[in-house]
């Protein structure tokens, strides 16, 4: 009789927490819903991750891992999803990863998932980011190969969003690339290939006067001391 009431209290106990678990996940989703209504980051970060101890889902982690990302809250979303290459990761996911590394200077990692991403998907924008990761990693030819194709596939309309100065501010992606272009043939030989390397910057200026990035790497060839 003993075991008959308690066998009878754990099944009623397990309903209770099934029906108060229903209920949470309604309320945050509702929840949820309003702080995207409002534009409440935090809130929806809050909803989420109550969510995800609710009814854990790789979809729902992936979302808080790129709202995170978006915050520039890097290492919060790393710890959200990890860092490693898995075959069933999302698209969302492998971009999470890629952002989040090459902001906290983990180029070769990094350069792992934007890899992923243009096996996937080849396109300029990812071009850009895999020749500037090799650029970081002193991979010279892998980086001249991802230089090659995004001036072969880059349209004058394509933009890309600079952060070395505040506010951040837009340039030509074809401009990026020839930016690219002529610090990689400076580096090829430091001594032989600056006025090559200026003319390259010149280029880039040409396409977008307002690019700093390839002005400030004009600058500094210009102040280097003259070849004996």
């Amino acid at each position: 009789m003993k075991k008959r009431f308690l066998m009878v209290l754990a099944l009623a106990s397990f309903g209770l927490n099934a029906q108060t678990n229903a209920e949470l996940t309604k309320h945050f989703e509702a929840y949820y819903n309003q702080m995207k209504t409002h534009g409440d980051v935090q809130g929806v970060i809050n909803a989420l991750t109550h969510l995800d101890v609710l009814n854990p889902t790789q979809a729902r982690k992936d979302t808080l891992a790129y709202i995170y990302v978006s915050e520039g809250r890097y290492r919060e979303a790393l710890n959200t999803i990890g860092i490693d290459k898995n075959a069933t990761d999302s698209n969302l996911n492998t971009e999470v990863k890629a952002i989040a590394l090459k902001a906290l200077n983990q180029s070769k990692r990094a350069l792992e998932h934007y890899e992923v991403l243009f096996a996937k998907e080849p396109n300029p924008y990812l071009a850009y980011e895999i020749a500037d990761l090799k650029m970081q990693i002193q991979d010279l030819a892998g980086a001249k190969t991802s230089i090659e194709y995004g001036l072969a596939n880059v349209t004058d309309d394509m933009k890309r969003t600079y952060y070395e100065s505040q506010p951040p501010y837009q340039a030509s992606l074809k401009a990026g690339f020839l930016y690219l272009k002529g610090i990689l043939v400076f580096n090829e030989n430091k001594d032989e290939n600056v006025e090559s390397a200026l003319a390259i910057l010149n280029r880039a200026l040409a396409v977008d006067p307002n690019f700093k990035m390839a002005q400030l790497a004009k600058d500094a060839l210009l102040s280097r001391p003259a070849k004996p």
